[in-house]
């Protein structure tokens, strides 16, 4: 058995039960909640839920990300994401994507009126890369263009402006910000803001990057927070794993994934 097949075990098997399955539903309709939210919603003892989360967040398919002294609790796709390119993808996909599309615009007529707050948005993927390697390609004007068709410049210093300029011969800004936070090679804070053309602008975005040394390999955790709206949210949730695939691929192998690069400026449409 293939290394990436032995590796994915753990997350099949978090996936076989059924009580697993329906807590990350419940992260799904409402992510971030700590664990007195999950039993309550459902009717589950604490102990019973712990050992759930502590399979889920082993097979990556569950973050825990601390506020304070709460424990707050996130869909990971990552894995999910990973099944779909290795074994769904390779099906018959466009027939797939039309059931899919059906799917999501009935769930789409089922939410209108809702006042759900938008969430956080949260993901981590794995690199067999260094944290300055990581770090690098996170903050390097010409690695950034390969793998996401943008290039980030800036100084990187806490308060300096950044822009998200496209990799054309246009060299367009399609988002702007400020680097809150700036801790080489583990901890990146910037802002996501509209651009002046932009009008009314709306409130910014926080992007946070956190590079953690796991074992041999990184663990890189990106949390989007503060989003505007439903719309941003959901363009995120296909953008993030797509750049991060990418700068995976390209760390990894050399080379980045054969597919169009996400632009940021569709998130923020």
């Amino acid at each position: 058995m293939s290394p990436e097949a032995t590796a994915m075990d753990p997350v099949f098997k978090a996936l076989a039960d059924p009580t697993r399955r329906l807590l990350l539903d419940r992260l799904r309709e409402q992510n971030g909640q700590t664990l007195s939210e999950l039993c309550e919603r459902l009717d589950m003892a604490r102990q019973s839920a712990t050992q759930h989360l502590d399979v889920l967040q082993r097979a990556g398919l569950v973050t825990v990300v601390r506020r304070g002294r709460e424990r707050l609790h996130y869909l990971n796709p990552a894995p999910i994401h990973e099944i779909e390119e290795r074994w769904i993808s390779g099906f018959d996909k466009p027939r797939l994507d039309a059931i899919r599309a059906i799917k999501n615009q009935a769930e789409e007529y089922a939410m209108t009126g809702s006042t759900t707050s938008v969430p956080s948005y949260v993901y981590v993927t794995y690199i067999r890369a260094s944290p300055e390697q990581v770090w690098q390609a996170l903050t390097d004007a010409d690695l950034t263009a390969r793998y996401w068709g943008h290039a980030n410049v800036s100084d990187w210093q806490p308060g300096s402006p950044w822009e998200h300029r496209r990799a054309d011969e246009s060299g367009a800004v399609d988002a702007v910000g400020r680097v809150v936070e700036s801790e080489p090679p583990t901890r990146l804070v910037i802002t996501f803001e509209d651009t002046p053309d932009v009008q009314p602008p709306r409130e910014a975005s926080v992007v946070t990057f956190l590079v953690e040394p796991h074992q041999d390999i990184v663990r890189l955790t990106v949390t989007h927070e503060n989003l505007p709206n439903q719309e941003m949210l959901a363009g995120i949730s296909a953008g993030w794993p797509a750049v991060l695939a990418n700068l995976k691929s390209l760390l990894e192998t050399g080379d980045v994934l054969p597919q169009a690069p996400w632009e940021m400026r569709r998130a923020h449409a």
